[in-house]
Parts: C-alpha cells; structure tokens; sequence
C-alpha cells in the first residue's frame, strides 16, 4: 500500500450516525475479491432515488464535493458486519481519510490494512468540520500523520493513533509488507528445514 504522510484536500461532508458497513457498501455487491472497482457502488441506497437514479442532492453526487478526498461524518461509522469492501469502496471512490467521532473496532482496523487513513477526533470537532465543508464546498483541510494534527480554516487540533499502526502507515507497510521485512530469514528457516517436512515449494 501507499505511505502516508500528508493528507491535503477538501472534505465530503456525511453527518449521519451509526452509518453501518451495509450501507457503504451494499451486500449485493461483495462478489469480487479484487480491491478496485467498488467506488461506484459506495452508498449506494443513499445515492439513489427510489426510482435507481442518482439523487443530485446526495452529498457524493453534487458537482463541489466530487475532487473530495476527506470523508467527515457521523459517530460510529462502520459498524456491522466486517466486510473488508466498505473501506475498499470508500478508497476506491477516491478517499484517503476519514475523521469521525468514533469507528467500529473492526472497520477501523480493515481501514489501516489498506492505507485508508481513520482520524478520530470529538464531536465538536467533527461537527466543526462537516459545518464548513457545508457552508464552503472546497474548503481544504490537511491531515498530517507524522505530526498527527488536523488543520482547516486557520484551526488545528491533534488527533491520537496507536504508535504501531501509525509506523506501519508511515512506511506503508500491509501484513504482506510487514512479512516481508523478514524475508531473508524465512527463506534461511525454509532452507534449512529437512526434505522430509513438509514445504511450500
């Protein structure tokens, strides 16, 4: 995956609690295991009319938030199942951070894994910057991991993230990455393991 280091963009403002991983990315379309492909369908029920047009007034649909690549919603985003889709559909629609008040354990994780960036920060705060990416579409925000600070509008707040999944964002670095980093001693162990084990050649 990408390292991260500074985020800079405007923000898509979704001020919905309790927003669940069925929502952003409905069940119908978990039939790949390919990560791309899937920011068409990013929520999907939201973005439609009754009649399965797009609704011009949903946020994701309006002409000013299309370049968004900051997220900002509501408590609880990604809770319900642990679909790995959701996030893959929110990175794929173009994304690279999401700031809400609080995450779902799981989605939270499943976000890290693939070098979407989740920024927790308060209520107030968020609520502070849904209310300017209402009020002013274009509206530029910068995350910066390394600092772990968040600042739009000649206002800046820090935001807190585990010191390992922080390190592992930096340097861009998946499981299979993480794994890699020993690679020379797991060909060594493999090796010297006798022919009668089994292997993976």
């Amino acid at each position: 995956m990408d390292r991260i280091g500074v985020i800079t963009g405007t923000m898509a403002p979704l001020p919905r609690n309790n927003c669940d991983t069925d929502q952003i990315m409905p069940k119908q379309f978990l039939k790949r295991v390919e990560r791309s492909g899937y920011g068409q369908f990013l929520f999907y029920d939201w973005a439609r009319t009754a009649d399965g047009d797009l609704d011009p007034g949903f946020v994701l649909n309006r002409s000013e938030y299309q370049e968004a690549r900051v997220l900002v919603t509501g408590p609880n985003f990604g809770s319900g199942s642990s679909r790995e889709h959701a996030p893959w559909g929110i990175q794929d629609w173009g994304f690279e951070a999401v700031i809400a008040p609080t995450f779902a354990d799981i989605f939270y994780n499943n976000c890290t894994k693939i070098g979407l960036l989740p920024v927790t920060l308060t209520e107030a705060e968020v609520n502070r910057m849904i209310e300017l990416a209402t009020r002013t579409p274009g509206s530029v925000i910068t995350i910066d991991l390394e600092a772990q600070t968040v600042a739009a509008d000649d206002w800046q707040t820090g935001f807190e993230i585990d010191p390992f999944t922080k390190y592992r964002l930096l340097e861009g670095l998946d499981d299979i990455g993480l794994t890699n980093r020993n690679l020379e001693a797991i060909e060594a162990f493999e090796q010297a393991r006798p022919d009668y084990l089994p292997s993976l050649a």
